[in-house]
């Protein structure tokens, strides 16, 4: 059964928008897992169009977003992610496999890492993958938020199950 998925970009932005981001968001600590789960992938995503000066700050609010997720469960062991490729365009691509391994239906939020040859993070994005069943595996595509040149890689950062 095919996992219904969302992707939404993450990557870098200004400290201004990181702050505006997380001042909007504040407050939301009721919400359910996957609303939590949409939030961290809209605040990501709004600092991901700003300047690319700030992937730390991304990178630290897609950690911070990860961690709001209520009832979430460490989950980067169930989750594999293949070897990007680049389109012509310079935007890098690659599958996330989710493997669930518990019990019951499951949704998770993953932050994958583009880098660099030397291991320095490019861009991150968080993709979510809703509703697998037990046993089963679903998968989604991470996408880059800008261009990225020269060797390209990617890591799972971070995976929540919830």
């Amino acid at each position: 059964m095919a996992a219904r998925h969302r992707m939404r970009r993450a990557s870098t932005g200004a400290v201004l928008a990181l702050g505006l981001a997380a001042a909007a968001l504040t407050g939301c600590s009721g919400d359910s897992p996957a609303d939590t789960a949409r939030e961290a992938e809209s605040a990501v995503g709004s600092i991901a169009s700003q300047a690319t000066e700030a992937v730390e700050s991304a990178t630290a609010e897609a950690g911070r977003r990860l961690d709001d997720i209520q009832d979430g469960v460490d989950a980067k062991g169930d989750v594999k992610v293949a070897a990007p490729s680049v389109t012509q365009g310079g935007r890098a691509r690659a599958e996330v496999t989710v493997t669930n391994t518990d019990d019951s239906a499951r949704s998770y939020a993953v932050q994958i890492n583009f880098t660099d040859g030397g291991g320095r993070v490019k861009d991150t994005v968080i993709v979510t993958v809703d509703h697998v069943q037990p046993g089963e595996s679903a998968t989604a595509t991470a996408r880059s938020t800008h261009d990225l040149t020269g060797k390209v890689n990617t890591v799972v950062a971070r995976a929540v199950r919830y």
